[in-house]
């Protein structure tokens, strides 16, 4: 095969991801303009095309697919990074994030009855 050949080979394998991609996102917005009165099933839709459009794009734009198997032990520590954030951060943010303790809150009523009593005199 001449070089020439395996560029063209290759272009039209872009081509097809190419369509590929376009194909995909159609599909997201049909589901979105439908009008599904269950929102998760759209949401579940709408997320599994997304990955698979990131899968294409990962595979072929990016060449993961003509790599050794070496390219999974990067993700070992991407991936303990990415669990190990949410999970440290829990503590601080999302257990106490949503309390509400508003001091103002509390003395409302009391400030309500003292406007109110003096407002009669």
């Amino acid at each position: 095969m001449t070089e020439h050949e395996q560029h063209e080979s290759h272009g039209g394998v872009y081509f097809k991801v190419f369509l590929a991609l376009c194909v995909f996102t159609l599909i997201s917005v049909a589901a979105d303009l439908v009008g599904m009165p269950n929102k998760i099933m759209l949401g579940a839709i709408v997320l599994a095309v997304a990955v698979a459009k990131a899968l294409c794009v990962l595979m072929y734009f990016m060449h993961l697919k003509f790599e050794r198997a070496w390219k999974y032990l990067l993700l070992v520590p991407t991936t303990i990074i990415a669990l190990a954030i949410p999970v440290s951060l829990r503590p601080d943010i999302g257990a106490s994030y949503y309390v509400q303790d508003i001091p103002q809150l509390r003395d409302y009523p009391e400030h309500e009855a003292a406007t109110q009593s003096s407002s009669h005199h």
